[in-house]
């Protein structure tokens, strides 16, 4: 392991996305990461098609686990619990996202994991947190984006369609919570080298989902509006949304007056900025509905390549609504290097995307591709200490596999 957390050991009990996401996270910044899994697997590994060639593995599972080592076991059984308390008893880190309480009857929650090590750093993900009155109901990502408010920002605007609140095409709320997770996770690392302590995180989806409404909570609060769904507009900037060319749409993003001249320059218009209804971003604002429309009916006139090309040159913000085979064709996403093609042990080839952070001396580690269920268990088992004798009795028990 290369990367800035080497040497840190995360015992991984969490499925599906939010917490596999923290892990592997981790991973990619080098921990060690042991994904404990049930001897049928990740629920996600048959989440598909599509399927990852020659793997009976969905593609969505490759999404969240690499780096990380692969440990089937059935810890309903009382061997299993044993198992995993032995590879806790000297982690640094254990992510989980069962339900409320749903650890406690296998002495895997954090109370009882805290007497085995007290130095454990426990991060638990839930839908709704440890308390409240929502505590005990599972939480879904999409539900979440629902009731976080998400969706209600989310989709044209009531009087541009009748398609009503959509939800965000990938599931945001888990991928935040991970994003939060290692957060978390490692100012507990710091703050145990201090205290020598280590402690338990509560972590909920909604928590998270309603945090990161940003400046649309911030609007709400402040000024007590509640906001709706715009399209691809910004609520606080203007104009700031997708706009049709002849032959498609191509986003502009003009933040702030100096940009907006500019535009007004490109556009043949440059009497608009001097207009006192759209000199100032505010009063932009506040006439978006009839500055919108005549922006509009200039860029519809020719292909968004031009506007592209004579927009980006004066230094007005502007791009292209790519669609993914786009973007894994963006020469700068190529540049960047934002797409690993990684060699299971069984030979089974796998491309996911890299990690997007860059560090200067500690390089991060792509040492192992997502693996296969169990891959690592013998390996994992014998490092533990266990015979092949120890090993084949848990194999035929139903413990592992």
């Amino acid at each position: 392991m290369s990367g800035p957390l080497a040497g840190l050991k995360v015992v991984d009990l969490s499925r599906i996305l939010a917490g596999p996401w923290a892990g592997q996270v981790l991973a990619d910044f080098g921990a060690e990461v042991i994904k404990i899994e049930s001897l049928q697997g990740d629920d996600t590994r048959k989440w598909g098609p599509p399927w990852i060639d020659g793997s009976d593995d969905a593609a969505y599972f490759s999404c969240a686990n690499r780096g990380k080592r692969s440990l089937c076991i059935d810890f309903r059984t009382e061997a299993g619990q044993k198992l995993i308390r032995q590879l806790i008893g000297d982690a640094d880190v254990v992510i989980e996202n069962y339900k409320v309480g749903g650890l406690k009857k296998y002495n895997l929650d954090y109370q009882s994991v805290k007497i085995l090590n007290p130095e454990i750093v426990y991060c638990s993900i839930t839908g709704f947190g440890q308390t409240g009155p929502k505590a005990k109901q599972a939480g879904y990502d999409a539900m979440i984006q629902a009731s976080g408010g998400l969706m209600s920002i989310t989709g044209p605007r009531d009087d541009e369609s009748d398609a009503g609140p959509q939800k965000v095409g990938v599931a945001v709320a888990d991928l935040m919570t991970g994003m939060y997770a290692v957060a978390a996770i490692q100012a507990a690392l710091i703050e145990r080298e201090k205290s020598g302590e280590g402690q338990y995180i509560d972590l909920a989806l909604l928590d998270t989902q309603v945090a990161w409404l940003a400046n649309q909570s911030a609007n709400y609060l402040v000024g007590g509006v509640v906001p709706q769904r715009e399209g691809t507009a910004h609520p606080n900037i203007c104009p700031y949304q997708a706009f049709p060319a002849t032959d498609g749409y191509f986003m502009l993003a003009v933040g702030n007056d100096k940009q907006f001249a500019l535009l007004c320059q490109q556009l043949g218009q440059s009497q608009w900025s001097s207009d006192e209804r759209f000199s100032t971003n505010p009063s932009r604002v506040k006439h978006r509905l009839q500055l919108v429309p005549m922006i509009a009916e200039i860029t519809s006139t020719k292909p968004m390549a031009e506007w592209l090309q004579e927009l980006s040159v004066v230094g007005v913000p502007v791009g292209p609504i790519n669609t993914l085979d786009q973007v894994f064709e963006d020469e700068q996403i190529k540049h960047r290097e934002m797409v690993l093609a990684q060699e299971r042990s069984d030979g089974v080839l796998i491309k996911t995307v890299a990690n997007p952070v860059k560090f200067s001396r500690t390089p991060l580690s792509y040492d192992r591709a997502p693996p296969a269920a169990g891959e690592d268990s013998e390996t994992l088992l014998k490092e533990m200490g266990l015979s092949d004798a120890e090993i084949a009795k848990l194999r035929s028990a139903g413990v592992v596999n």
